[in-house]
């Protein structure tokens, strides 16, 4: 028996040396990351998430994958796991709404007003759009790179209903973010291998933006320039 206690306790060092051995090759968000969810556990994953939604570039198809790998290690359960990187997108989700409410509708014609090639009358259809699709919007829109966090914005500049927007941001985040924490738990050293399909997501994501907005600006000018007198 003590021979047993002797080898399982010399597999359970091995497994956190390995822990830290993998941790200390990691640099840059990773690190950072990593650094955190050691540090105060599960918590530190919720917080990193928090600040994803209010800094984009902090890649959370990055965050999630570690927070599933660092449970698979011992540091904490899966299951805090997925419940705390929620609390983290809910949080910051949050945030961003409020910032959405104290913009609000007028500031935003404002500021349209201002910006070229842009009318009141585009922000006069997006708000028709979004009371029209806000619910899908919000709940879709967390499973999103880049309207992950941009989504909170108009909600609150709409002033979706409080209850609504949290129920829609905590299931929409859930899913995401089971995904992507499952998907570190169980590839265990190869998480990494998620983000280079989340990569490619993203890419195409952002390709679509810019084509779309692309498009708008050649028929915006086309327009300016027919109703310029000739």
């Amino acid at each position: 028996m003590t021979h047993l206690t002797a080898l399982m306790s010399a597999d359970h060092a091995a497994g956190a040396a390995q822990t830290s051995d993998a941790a200390t090759h990691l640099t840059g968000v990773a690190g950072w990351a990593v650094d955190i969810m050691e540090a105060i556990g599960a918590p530190g994953a919720g917080l990193a998430i928090a600040l994803e939604n209010l800094f984009p570039p902090l890649p959370s198809e990055l965050i999630l994958p570690l927070a599933g790998f660092t449970a698979s290690r011992g540091n904490f359960s899966l299951a805090e796991a997925l419940i705390w990187t929620t609390l983290g997108s809910v949080a910051g989700a949050l945030l961003l709404y409020g910032i959405g409410a104290l913009l609000g509708r007028q500031r935003m014609r404002t500021i349209a007003w201002k910006l070229p090639l842009v009318d009141v009358a585009d922000v006069d259809r997006a708000e028709a759009w979004f009371n029209r699709h806000g619910a899908k919007a919000v709940f879709f829109g967390r499973m999103i790179p880049v309207f992950r966090s941009l989504i909170s914005i108009p909600a609150g500049i709409e002033r979706m209903a409080v209850w609504k927007f949290l129920l829609l941001t905590t299931a929409g985040s859930l899913i995401w973010n089971t995904v992507f924490v499952l998907a570190g738990f169980y590839l265990g050293e190869n998480w990494h291998l998620v983000e280079g399909y989340a990569d490619v997501f993203q890419k195409i994501v952002i390709a679509a933006v810019a084509v779309t907005v692309t498009i708008w600006v050649v028929r915006r000018l086309a327009k300016g320039r027919d109703k310029a007198p000739s």
